[in-house]
């Protein structure tokens, strides 16, 4: 969505997980005045968001400001240990399969929503059956493509013949079964998004009203939203989840851009900044001391091409191979960006089972004489100009500048930035298909397996695919890979198909992500923070007054 978060949209043994995952940054508390004074177990937070794009329902959500929301509310079956991105049952007493197409989840009992209904088997099915339904106009309802029965109720064409799908069956009020149409061997790492989250029965009395005031079974409740303001969520003591809250409630806070929030953390107004704007990375640490916050995680920034356009409909790869080399992503790291980004040389983010370095190949690579003579021999960009549309609300412009001006001075192609005024909008106009050239596209992970930065994004199919890239090489074998017996044959055969795509780029990787933010003097000890590179809000502690 994951804006990198998809998740999203980005506002075990074989995992290679992030160093720096699940820590709050480069300093120890010890000394440092983070853990001076004592707790209030009933202090709020408050931190920096955007306006989600949609209405807060679980599938509704593919970028990162509306997810998090969803994620303070609502509590799935799985989630994923800080650091190892071991699957760790949160509703889910079990979730196991013998064969990687039948799977049986078993639910704790005792879990209630917050309005007093008993969290069922019949709410995650029941849920995920209308999440799937065309007629819902879910945006991320391709996530229940897997499960036999979902052509039926999401046809490709006309009206759904059922509003069931046939492979969800309840068993009991604890447990249910799932068919898939084919094996999915990590299957049970794909629970742990926020698309399968269980809905109570009065959603379905009125989901639109729902989306507006909706009622979960995470570790916070709903208060309010006073759209294009904040969202409010107070902590919810009758949670029944291991995560359950350790501050009174987070307020969600709408900044327009990232040097207004930024200036409200250091006079305290604000708790938490999701990004330190780009003109205050030079600073920062000295601005903020140890409440300067720096962490990698798992996400990746790119450029794509909106493939639906008559700039590249039909364009020659070698065009894409030579703009991408164009791109001098050291210099720009190291420069406008402050040494806070490291040049991406792969499409799958660091972190990740089944990273690979250096996928993208020579495309990744910077080189003037090459990029010029590739664009040449492919027949050169339509008109000879590219424009890059970005969200104005977060520090995006500079960098956008940046690599315009790399290109312009590589190749002589113009090149400008478009500004949208926040992600809402900038999203609105993906969704529609109406960019006019290129976007920024920066993803996080949904759940920590390779497939999720390559089936997600790239299958001709899948939702997150917003360029309308095409590629049947990569789709033989990414499917092949669903249909593996294992998550090690599954994760080697998706290392196969991210190969094929540097041969078409579906778009241009510019650098893997890291947090640069920070905290109030509020916020008790370093926050802690999640591979998504998010901070984990139910374990911050809030100062007494």
């Amino acid at each position: 969505m994951r804006g990198a978060k998809s998740a999203k949209w980005v506002t075990g043994a074989i995992v290679v997980a992030m160093a720096a995952t699940a820590c709050g940054g480069d300093k120890s508390d010890s000394g440092s005045g983070l853990t001076d004074g004592k707790v209030d177990p009933n202090g709020t937070l408050v931190v920096q968001t955007s306006e989600p794009q949609n209405p807060l329902q679980p599938a509704n959500a593919k970028e990162s400001q509306g997810h998090r929301v969803l994620k303070s509310l609502f509590s799935g079956l799985v989630t994923y240990e800080p650091g190892t991105g071991k699957i760790k049952n949160i509703n889910a007493e079990s979730v196991t399969s013998s064969d990687a197409k039948h799977w049986t989840v078993k639910l704790k009992p005792g879990w209630k929503f917050h309005n007093g209904e008993p969290v069922t088997a019949k709410s995650y099915v029941d849920s995920w059956n209308w999440s799937a339904n065309t007629k819902n106009n879910q945006i991320n309802s391709q996530w229940f493509s897997d499960i036999e029965g979902y052509d039926d109720v999401h046809p490709a064409e006309g009206d759904p013949k059922s509003d069931k799908m046939s492979g969800l069956k309840v068993v009991s009020d604890t447990e249910f079964t799932i068919a898939l149409k084919s094996k999915v061997s990590y299957f049970n790492y794909k629970l742990g998004y926020s698309v399968w989250y269980p809905l109570p029965d009065a959603f379905f009395k009125n989901p639109k009203e729902y989306g507006q005031k909706p009622v979960g079974n995470g570790p916070y409740k709903f208060e309010s939203w006073d759209h294009n303001d904040k969202i409010v969520v107070k902590r919810f003591d009758g949670y029944q989840g291991p995560d359950k809250a350790k501050n009174g409630g987070i307020t969600f806070k709408n900044y327009t851009t990232a040097d207004a929030a930024y200036n409200d953390l250091r006079s305290n107004n604000l708790d938490w900044i999701e990004q330190i704007p780009d003109t205050s990375l030079t600073n920062y640490k000295q601005d903020l001391g140890d409440r300067a916050i720096t962490n990698e995680y798992s996400a990746i920034q790119d450029v794509a091409f909106a493939f639906y356009t008559d700039q590249w409909k039909s364009i020659d790869p070698k065009v894409l191979t030579g703009l991408s080399m164009a791109i001098d992503r050291d210099t720009i790291t190291k420069t406008t960006l402050h040494g806070s980004r490291v040049p991406a040389t792969s499409f799958v983010a660091k972190g990740v089972i089944g990273y690979q370095a250096n996928s993208c190949g020579e495309a990744c690579t910077f080189n003037p004489e090459k990029a010029k003579q590739y664009i040449k021999d492919g027949g050169g960009v339509p008109g000879n100009k590219i424009s890059i549309q970005y969200n104005a609300d977060q520090p995006h412009k500079t960098w956008v500048d940046a690599v315009c001006n790399s290109i312009r001075k590589s190749t002589g192609i113009e090149c400008v930035g478009d500004s949208k005024p926040n992600f809402k909008a900038d999203l609105d106009q993906r969704e529609k298909k109406q960019v006019k050239s290129m976007y920024r596209s920066g993803w996080v992970l949904d759940y920590p397996v390779n497939a999720n930065f390559l089936r997600d994004l790239y299958g001709s199919k899948a939702d997150g695919n917003q360029g309308a890239y095409e590629n049947k090489e990569f789709d033989e074998l990414a499917a092949k890979a669903d249909q593996a017996n294992t998550l090690d044959e599954t994760v080697k055969l998706y290392q196969e198909a991210e190969k094929t795509l540097a041969k078409k780029l579906p778009v241009i990787p510019l650098w893997y992500y890291a947090t640069n933010a920070g905290q109030s003097t509020k916020v008790y000890g370093k926050m802690p923070y999640g591979q998504d590179g998010d901070p984990i809000l139910t374990d911050v502690q809030v100062k007494q007054k």
